[in-house]
């Protein structure tokens, strides 16, 4: 019997988890995948916005607005890359320029601070690459880049050292309100509570929908994007937008926190929540979008495309609270972009609520921080060498690309909801994440994994369930 069983880890459960952490309470998060982020947190643009979009007074501006200002105490409790290089929203034609003045005056709304509507020359002093057409731009220096893994798994890791329980491959079949409890059906057994949160992303219209006569829909709305290799990771310093159209911002190009460039995302509405396949038309109306407001893009650079699917809510809001007709049950559907940048303040308002709905009292042995995995490049060489005199594994480079070690792939998969696919390492340390895109390091990884996890080659998985990379020994 729980007092909370959180459904999704992905950003927003994994927040609503480290904050709800902090309180004397019995609570578990409940995850259909194999681990931590594999939904919509996995596929973004990796950026946290200003909060200048969003429209004023709606749940959506109030989170980004909050959410981007706690991201500097964030970064530091949980050791995770975050940079505030600032955002700008160019214009290209004079007839778009009250939309500028539009997005300022939002901004202020907002609460935005330190906005500023630029000119030309202005613009093209911060960034000369932008294409000679542009007329003006929003400059937002509080935009920054952080890492969505990173962010994902540290809020999830923190949580569960604070004594959140954590159950992946757990798929909800159905949730009966029994009393004053709820009875959550899985693949793995039933689950009683007190208190649901729904954080299923693009599944959280299904689950409302299973307690609620007030229904809700969520639409999977695919964006493509193209990530280019680190040689080009400067030809933009700024996360760069155009103004804003009928499906959102539009296509951004933007540095990653990690040294890439980014192009992307494209908005198609689809049915299929499990499309997350590119497709050539998509890729091609990125680019040329992102050619327009770049010049001489060095799209020849790209590494991998990839697509994710954000989950839209029919009236483009956050829903985050009881139903009605379901106390007990607090959503908090619909959380697309910039649901990233809101994450931390969706964490903070859902575990209030249920601060005041169950009496929890803060716990005295709360550990706010977690360390991330140790990088050695970030080490003097004197430090560097140490290390490996000590830890030989941090001397063997499995990832040539990004440089990862085997000591790093290790600590991967032995910290607190650790690695258990190729992915998981993947999204812990980035080793195959470079330019070869796996093609040296995938079998090195796939022997490390087989030892620490003490099963077969046949059974490392790309990303748990089937996705088995090996059949048999052939010598």
């Amino acid at each position: 019997m729980y007092d909370v069983v959180i459904i999704g880890a992905g950003v927003t459960g994994s927040a609503i988890a480290r904050e709800l952490s902090r309180y004397q309470v019995k609570a578990c998060v409940i995850e259909r995948q194999e681990d931590v982020c594999c939904g919509t947190s996995k596929a973004n643009s990796a950026i946290i916005h200003a909060g200048f979009d969003a429209a004023h007074g709606s749940l959506m501006a109030k989170m980004n607005v909050a959410g981007n200002l706690m991201m500097d105490q964030l970064a530091k409790d949980l050791d995770i890359p975050f940079r505030r290089n600032g955002s700008l929203v160019i214009c290209l034609s004079e007839e778009d320029k009250p939309k500028l003045v539009e997005l300022y005056e939002r901004g202020i709304a907002n609460g935005v601070k330190e906005l500023r509507l630029l000119n030309k020359e202005e613009v093209l002093e911060l960034e000369p690459n932008l294409s000679d057409n542009v007329v003006g731009a929003l400059y937002a220096p509080t935009g920054g880049i952080v890492c969505p893994f990173e962010m994902t798994l540290a809020l999830a890791e923190n949580a569960n050292m604070n004594g959140i329980e954590f159950f992946f491959d757990t798929n909800v079949h159905n949730i009966v309100k029994d009393g004053n409890e709820y009875v959550i059906e899985t693949n793995k057994g039933e689950y009683r509570t007190k208190y649901v949160v729904n954080a299923a992303g693009l599944y959280s219209d299904e689950l409302h929908n299973m307690v609620s006569e007030h229904k809700i829909k969520i639409t999977p709305r695919r964006g493509d994007y193209c990530l280019l290799d680190k040689t080009v990771g400067n030809y933009v310093d700024k996360t760069i937008f155009t103004v804003p159209g009928k499906y959102g911002k539009g296509v951004l190009v933007s540095p990653t926190i990690h040294g890439n460039l980014i192009v992307g995302p494209t908005a198609v509405d689809i049915e299929d929540k499990e499309a997350v396949a590119t497709t050539q038309e998509g890729i091609e109306d990125l680019i040329t979008k992102a050619k327009h407001m770049v010049k001489n893009l060095p799209i020849r650079q790209v590494i991998t495309s990839f697509a994710g699917l954000r989950a839209h809510e029919a009236g483009h809001e956050f829903i985050i609270g009881e139903p009605e007709d379901a106390k007990g049950f607090i959503d908090a559907a619909g959380i697309e972009s910039p649901g990233l940048s809101s994450a931390p303040a969706i964490g903070v308002t859902v575990a209030e609520m249920l601060r005041d709905k169950l009496g929890l009292e803060l716990k005295k042995d709360f550990i706010p921080t977690r360390k991330g995995i140790l990088d050695p490049s970030k080490l003097s060489m004197e430090e560097r060498n140490k290390l490996i005199k000590e830890k030989p594994e941090y001397g063997n480079i499995i990832c040539r690309c990004e440089t990862v070690s085997e000591g790093e792939i290790l600590d991967a998969i032995r910290r607190p909801l650790g690695a258990k696919s190729l992915d998981g390492i993947k999204r812990r340390t980035r080793a195959g994440m470079g330019r070869c895109q796996a093609g040296f390091c995938m079998p090195r990884s796939m022997e490390i994994l087989s030892r620490e996890l003490k099963i077969p080659m046949t059974q490392v998985t790309k990303s748990g369930g089937t996705s088995t990379i090996v059949t048999r020994r052939t010598k």
